[in-house]
């Protein structure tokens, strides 16, 4: 039974940030907006210049000059949602969105940097989050598949959960 919960959980966290995504890619500030929380926790890191969504969700650019086009858009746990995109050949993003109660509460984006996922959390609670890999690894940025040129000095950081 929890697990069926935990699943229907993902599966509603997915759909918010799918429909996120659409009403961001439409322009549709309103819908967007009824996505993030009022108080949004923010983290950043890549280059200053490539803050693109901070630019559109506040307003600091009237018109998107960058696309967030997911390619991959995928639940880690059971409030974690992670999108991955990249666009031309030199533009490769991560984003981590944590959700409470149905708003996106938490913002980690990674610009230009290769994430891995890992699972650090001790699991004797009765239930478990199976990793992917017995290293504990629960996502890992797909760069390979992307055709980004010049992959091969982007930084990696590891988030651990």
């Amino acid at each position: 039974m929890a697990k069926n919960i935990q699943d229907e959980n993902n599966n509603n966290n997915k759909a918010i940030v799918q429909d996120f995504y659409y009403a961001l890619s439409k322009g549709d500030g309103e819908n967007v907006s009824k996505h993030l929380a009022s108080d949004l926790e923010w983290w950043f890191h890549g280059p200053p210049q490539c803050q693109h969504m901070r630019r559109v969700l506040t307003g600091e650019s009237a018109y998107p000059e960058f696309r967030f086009k997911p390619r991959s858009i995928t639940t880690i746990d059971e409030d974690r949602v992670i999108v991955e995109g990249w666009e031309g050949a030199h533009a490769y993003w991560v984003h981590v969105w944590t959700l409470k109660g149905g708003l996106m509460t938490q913002f980690r984006e990674y610009f230009n940097t290769a994430l891995t996922v890992r699972d650090l959390r001790p699991h004797n609670s009765g239930w478990e989050i199976g990793p992917i890999n017995e290293k504990g690894t629960l996502w890992q940025s797909h760069i390979s598949g992307s055709g980004l040129s010049g992959t091969g000095s982007m930084p990696g950081l590891v988030l651990a959960i």
